[in-house]
């Protein structure tokens, strides 16, 4: 087992001998959040993946008792009248991770327990090329919830995943979907038993580490190439309407009622 350093350690890298690299979000205290250095380690820990010809297979996957919370939202409120300026740092990194995970070569699975959350969470749920979801997981959009957007390409890609009607639904309205229903509509790969997660997905990373790298690396490309185009354009614009709705008194109101845990009392500045 090899341990690649990175700093901040709030994604740990890992690779086996197998060449399956174990790639994991590392702040259990805020459910792994993300912030700049989650995003920004993250990142390394994609393009450390990319250089090494031994990696086959890549597992994304969370520590402590969720996948991934979405944005970090007290460190957004934080910012105070920075906000915009900081969500533009969050969302610019988000557009760099989501372009390495659709770019690299390896598989990558998405091991999915507890919650995977707001449009970070769930935009990580849409670029992994497998997802493999422990039966109590859930799945919820709630980045409306908090006067924002979904992102991380999330608005194109989920449409080719699950249709348009019920991805205007997941967006717009927030269900929290269990894993069944995840399953059913397309929005994940495979459930599995909660005790069975971490063995499932080590099987399934071992067989895709045992297939022809070069193959699968042309089926990845050929099939996100098939919509490529689309999620390409929907980064860019998908980050700037985040930047501009961080700058309302809603996306303040809402990310502040979430961290009160209260209702929201929008009024559309």
């Amino acid at each position: 087992m090899t341990t690649v350093n990175l700093e901040p350690a709030s994604v740990t890298l890992n690779v086996d001998a197998g060449g399956i690299a174990t790639v994991v979000l590392n702040r259990p205290a805020s459910a792994n959040a993300m912030d700049v250095g989650l995003l920004t380690a993250l990142h390394r820990a994609l393009l450390a993946c990319h250089v090494r010809p031994d990696v086959r297979v890549v597992i994304l996957r969370g520590a402590g008792r969720h996948f991934c919370a979405g944005g970090d939202i007290r460190d957004f409120l934080s910012h105070g009248d920075r906000l915009p300026s900081h969500v533009k740092e969050v969302a610019t990194w988000f557009q760099a991770v989501t372009t390495a995970m659709l770019s690299l070569h390896q598989p990558i699975i998405g091991q999915v327990h507890g919650y995977a959350a707001g449009g970070g969470g769930l935009g990580l749920v849409g670029s992994c090329d497998f997802v493999i979801a422990g039966a109590s997981a859930k799945f919820v959009s709630s980045a409306v919830g908090v006067g924002l957007i979904p992102d991380g390409g999330l608005t194109a890609i989920l449409t080719h995943l699950v249709g348009l009607r019920r991805a205007m639904e997941i967006v717009m309205t927030n269900p929290t979907l269990d894993a069944d229903e995840a399953h059913r509509i397309g929005l994940i790969t495979r459930v599995v038993g909660d005790d069975e997660l971490d063995s499932a997905v080590a099987e399934y990373a071992r067989r895709l580490a045992s297939a022809a790298p070069l193959a699968l690396a042309e089926c990845k490309r050929l099939l996100w190439n098939g919509l490529g185009a689309s999620v390409t354009t929907a980064l860019p614009q998908e980050a700037a309407a985040v930047v501009r709705l961080s700058a309302t008194a809603d996306c303040r109101e809402g990310l502040t009622a979430v961290n009160e845990r209260r209702p929201a009392n929008f009024q559309g500045s």
